[in-house]
């Protein structure tokens, strides 16, 4: 514990811990505030009648604000060390070798998927998901308030996906992970001579005994299909859910276009932290291997 609380403390990750407490604080401090205005009759923002201009109100408060937090930072600086290293040496390597903290997430994506996939398709999946949301999103409730039960769903989501999802895979990637890309836990030491033995296995060899690959180690064209079944049967659970409230009030108003968005981007996110757990909890590394891609 006392080389997880040096980790914590270097001068580059303490930053990132201080992040993680205001992404705590705040989406406590929504769901808070949502939760409030559920119990009210009418939101507490509607009440607000005093506005105010821009200029001069809004402008003097983020110069405030603008200053005071260049006085903290230079504080900082004489406090806290600049996280620098030695020049780069082309013979030595770091190790671990890690991204910039924002983009852990996507290096820590890279255990459970194939490059292509991790590194291309899902950032394009997250980027134009998030550019789809309003043309998406058909609930007019919720504009200009906080509010929890007019938007379940988008709050839940939220929640899963950013708080849940993306920042314990900056944690895991920051923290967890030491040399050789090993997986440690807070209570055990950096070896940086760790071996860790692991048996890599498909998803088809470990439920089905269909080995990836023949005996000229050309692809089983079984386990293909096996795989390629697999993975349609997930994305399949939108279209079952799709039939069986395709008369619900916000299956019609969505239309079928927008819910084949919503739900091909959901059971997508949804994919990954099935995915982490099958490939920590059983070793499993693909679940369809193909020439091209591998999923």
């Amino acid at each position: 514990m006392d080389h997880f609380l040096k980790i914590i403390s270097k001068a580059d990750n303490i930053p990132i811990v201080l992040l993680l407490f205001l992404v705590v604080f705040y989406a406590w401090y929504g769901l808070r505030q949502a939760l409030r205005n559920d119990r009210l009759d009418k939101p507490w923002e509607s009440t607000m009648i005093d506005k105010v201009q821009v200029w001069p109100y809004l402008v003097k408060i983020e110069f405030l604000a603008s200053i005071f937090v260049m006085v903290v930072l230079t504080f900082w600086s004489f406090l806290i060390d600049a996280p620098l290293e030695e020049p780069a040496n082309p013979a030595l390597t770091p190790n671990p070798s890690k991204a910039p903290w924002y983009f852990l997430g996507l290096q820590e994506i890279l255990v459970y998927f194939d490059p292509w996939i991790a590194g291309v398709v899902i950032p394009t999946l997250i980027i134009v998901g998030l550019c789809a949301i309003p043309y998406i999103d058909i609930n007019t409730k919720g504009n200009g308030y906080y509010t929890f039960k007019e938007r379940r769903f988008a709050v839940l989501t939220f929640c899963f996906g950013f708080i849940v999802m993306w920042v314990s895979l900056i944690v895991l990637g920051t923290f967890l992970r030491g040399p050789g890309w090993n997986l440690f836990m807070p209570w055990e030491e950096w070896d940086v001579h760790r071996v860790v033995a692991l048996t890599n296995v498909d998803f088809t060899e470990l439920f089905f005994g269909v080995p990836t690959r023949l005996v000229d180690d050309s692809l089983n064209p079984l386990a293909m299909l096996i795989g390629s079944v697999t993975i349609l049967g997930w994305f399949s659970l939108g279209l079952i859910y799709y039939i069986w409230k395709r008369k619900s009030e916000v299956i019609q108003k969505l239309g079928v276009l927008r819910y084949t968005i919503v739900a091909m981007l959901f059971l997508t996110m949804m994919a990954l932290p099935v995915k982490i757990i099958l490939r920590i909890g059983l070793n499993i590394k693909y679940i369809l291997v193909t020439p091209w891609f591998n999923i």
